[in-house]
This record gives structure tokens, C-alpha cells and sequence, in this order.
């Protein structure tokens, strides 16, 4: 009883506090919510080039102004300082989004979007520690401390800058890696360097980390981080339960773990099946994918925080999460073949794609939300720099993915000296 009044308390506190711009969007999304409807669809390629052009807004308005990407844009307090952490992996975002044949961007945006990932990557390389680590938090944090979490998602974007880039970022790049390499226990798991940003203890969704290790055996395999990488992913499949469900996976609540934090898990998992093929892992991503399934609503909703039974404990959606699991759900039905996959993924793309700002200042315009409603937990206000990198990472992938089912489909020609119809491929 207490703690519910509290939290009418809390949210008539934030309500009261945030700007007229934050209280439409709550208006907005609170009746959206209560009537199951948000706004048009803009589509996939629209709304990829709406969150980049955010993105880029979110570089140039950064409150730090240092070449890296603000954190968030707050309806209380508006724009962050930069944030090592999202900025590594929004570089390897921009390297992709300007090489795919599939993006809206044209030959001059492609090549500004390049430009931005360096200054991106060059801010990233000037702050990181003797030792190869990166810091946790945003950049103005008072005491910085290396973190291992914020060091592999760094990882992800120099593996990029050295792979679309060339090899300025290669040492950098390296020296992450081995620092990753030294600090991981015998067992796999990293507790030596943990983030003073979540709640104490092991981390299950550090596969995330194990990814970035996996980008950099790809560019110098003579060093033999796989080995690092994959013991990891072993480490956290002993955490696995029969339903696929993970222990450990939250940032501060282990029984009730934020989708966003499962994404990074299960995105780990999966890029530890591409890089090895190992089976077991496979199945275990199978496993847990399909639970996630089980929480989707066929609007394409999916609740922010899932239980140990896949259960939804809270009625608001994690927005980033969503739009990460369907990036886990396509790379998965690639894998597979598999039509359950691939349409939980179009719905929850969907759904991220009707709750984006399609209009209004470049502040928020083409911004993705923390929550849906804006007033939900996670990100609660904000518009979050990794809710967009995730969107569009999702949305380029369903567009891959469309064109290969095109491609794969038979068509009708016509035979004219016979006057009947033939089939042919692509």
C-alpha cells in the first residue's frame, strides 16, 4: 500500500517538474496506451533515417561538446554531456548505415555520416585509460573508473572504425582487447572491473563484451580473443534455466530483468553461434528467443521488464530492448528459416516505429523514447542515444530481410510461343 502511494507521489512529482514538451508526450502516449493505438507506422527506412539525423543532432548538441554522442535528451533537464559507452557502438551504427545499399542517406550523407564516426572514434581513442579500458558513465563524471561493460561496447565501434576505417584505430583496439583478456576470471565471467552504475554482482548480458572480443579475433586472429569470448558465453549458459530464462541478467533487478539488458545477452549468444557455429549455442539462443515470444503481444508490445516464466511485471515498454530483441529475432530467423522469428520481429519494429517523434525540433525530433509510455521506468523523460542506435541497427536488418524474401520468391513469366506461364527466380 506504502510503496504504491509512494510511487503516485514520485510520478506527480516528475509530471509537475518535467517541460510542457514532456508533459504532450506523456498526455499523448498515457490515451496511445489506454486505447492499444500509437501513431503511423512511418516505415522502416523512414524511420532509420529520422533516428540518424537525431543521432547526429545528438553529437552536435552534446552538452560536453567533444565529438561524442550525448547520452540523452531530457524533457527536465535537456541535452547530456557525451557518453563513452553508447558512442562506441553508435560509431559502428554510422560506419554501417553509410555502406548499406539499403539506407535513405545520399552520397554526401553517407560520407558526413563517415565523418561523424571518426570524430566519434577520435574522442573515444584520446580518453582511454594507459591501460586499454574505458570509463563508466558519462565523461564528466567526477571519479572515472574503468569498466569492463563500457570497454567491450567501446570495443565494438574501433573493431568497426578499423574494419570500414583503416588502422588508426588499430591499436586502440587491441589495447582494449587485451586489457578485456587480462582481466577475465578463470571461469569466464569479468568481476574485477565492474560498473558503479548498476547493483553489485556478476553480469550474465557481459556477452555483449564477449561480442566485441569476437570483432576484434576477426581483424587479428593471431591473438586468439575467441578464446576469451566464447569462454564468457560458456559461463553464462551455466546461468541459463529449462525456459531459456537467465539468471543475472539485470542491471538492479535480477528477478525482474529489463528486455534491454536480455537483448544484450541474447545478441551475445548469437554472434558467439556466428563466430563458432557451435550448436549448443545456438540452441540455447533458440531457447530463449522463443520465450521472449511467448511476452509479445500481437500489437507488437512488448513489456519493459519480463520474469523468471516470462512473465510482464510492469505495463510499460523498454523501447531500446524491444528494438534489440528484434534484431535478435531477424539474425535468428536468417539462421533458421524460421517465420516465427522474423514476424515477432516486423511487430516489435512496428511498435518501436509508431512511438517514434516524428515531428517537431531537431532536440527530439526522430528521437526514440526510453519508455512507452515517456513516463515508464527506464529512461523515464528521456530520449536515449542507444534506444535510436538500437532502432536503426533493427531496421536496417529488417530491410536485409525483406530483400532476401523477395529475392527467394518465385516469379511468373510468360511463355509466349507456348501461351502459358513459367516460373523463374531473381
Amino acid at each position: 500500500m506504502y510503496s504504491g502511494v509512494k510511487r503516485s507521489v514520485q510520478r506527480s512529482v516528475d509530471f509537475a517538474s518535467v517541460s510542457w514538451r514532456g508533459k504532450r508526450e506523456s498526455v499523448s502516449d498515457f490515451l496511445a496506451h489506454a486505447r492499444g493505438a500509437q501513431g503511423m507506422d512511418p516505415g522502416a527506412e523512414v524511420a532509420a533515417s529520422m533516428a540518424m539525423k537525431w543521432l547526429s543532432a545528438a553529437q552536435d548538441r552534446s552538452s560536453s561538446q567533444d565529438g561524442g554522442v550525448a547520452r540523452h535528451y531530457s524533457f527536465n533537464h535537456g541535452w547530456s554531456p557525451s557518453y563513452p559507452e553508447t558512442t562506441g557502438y553508435i560509431a559502428s551504427t554510422f560506419l554501417e548505415y553509410a555502406t548499406d545499399p539499403r539506407s535513405l542517406a545520399s552520397e554526401s550523407k553517407r560520407t558526413e555520416y563517415i565523418e561523424r564516426a571518426k570524430r566519434m572514434l577520435d574522442w573515444l581513442v584520446s580518453i582511454q585509460f594507459a591501460d586499454g579500458s574505458f570509463q563508466g558513465g558519462t565523461v564528466d563524471v567526477r571519479h572515472p573508473v574503468p569498466v569492463t561493460f563500457n570497454t567491450g561496447q567501446i570495443l565494438l565501434g574501433l573493431a568497426s572504425g578499423v574494419e570500414h576505417i583503416g588502422d588508426r584505430y588499430r591499436n586502440a583496439m587491441i589495447k582494449a582487447a587485451d586489457w578485456l583478456v587480462k582481466t577475465q576470471d578463470p571461469d569466464g565471467c569479468w568481476r574485477k572491473a565492474p560498473t558503479p552504475f548498476a547493483a553489485p554482482g556478476e553480469k550474465a548480458y557481459e556477452t555483449h563484451v564477449a561480442w566485441g572480443l569476437l570483432e576484434a579475433a576477426r581483424l587479428e586472429p593471431k591473438r586468439h580473443y575467441q578464446d576469451a569470448a566464447l569462454k564468457n558465453i560458456r559461463w553464462a549458459l551455466s546461468h541459463q534455466q529449462n525456459n531459456g530464462w537467465f539468471d543475472k541478467c539485470c542491471l538492479d533487478t535480477p528477478t525482474a530483468p529489463y528486455t534491454h539488458t536480455i537483448g544484450y545477452l541474447l545478441r551475445g549468444l548469437i554472434e558467439g553461434y556466428r563466430y563458432s557455429k557451435d550448436e549448443e549455442i545456438l540452441k540455447a539462443a533458440v531457447l530463449t528467443g522463443r520465450g521472449i515470444i511467448s511476452a509479445l503481444r500481437d500489437d507488437g508490445f512488448l513489456p519493459g521488464r519480463l520474469t523468471s516464466s516470462w512473465g510482464a511485471p510492469v505495463p510499460w515498454s523498454c523501447l531500446t530492448g524491444a528494438a534489440q530483441l528484434a534484431c535478435c529475432w531477424l539474425l535468428l530467423a536468417e539462421y533458421l528459416g524460421d517465420d516465427t522469428f522474423r514476424d515477432a520481429a516486423y511487430r516489435a519494429n512496428s511498435f518501436v516505429r509508431r512511438t517514434l517523434i516524428i515531428d517537431g525540433p531537431p532536440d527530439i525530433c526522430g528521437a526514440l523514447k526510453g519508455s512507452f509510455p515517456v513516463y515508464g521506468e527506464y529512461g523515464k523523460f528521456e530520449l536515449l542515444s542507444w534506444g535510436a542506435k538500437f532502432l536503426i541497427d533493427s531496421n536496417l536488418l529488417e530491410l536485409r530481410s525483406k530483400a532476401k524474401r523477395i529475392q527467394s520468391m518465385p516469379t511468373l513469366s510468360h511463355d509466349s510461343k507456348r501461351g502459358t506461364v513459367a516460373h523463374g527466380n531473381f
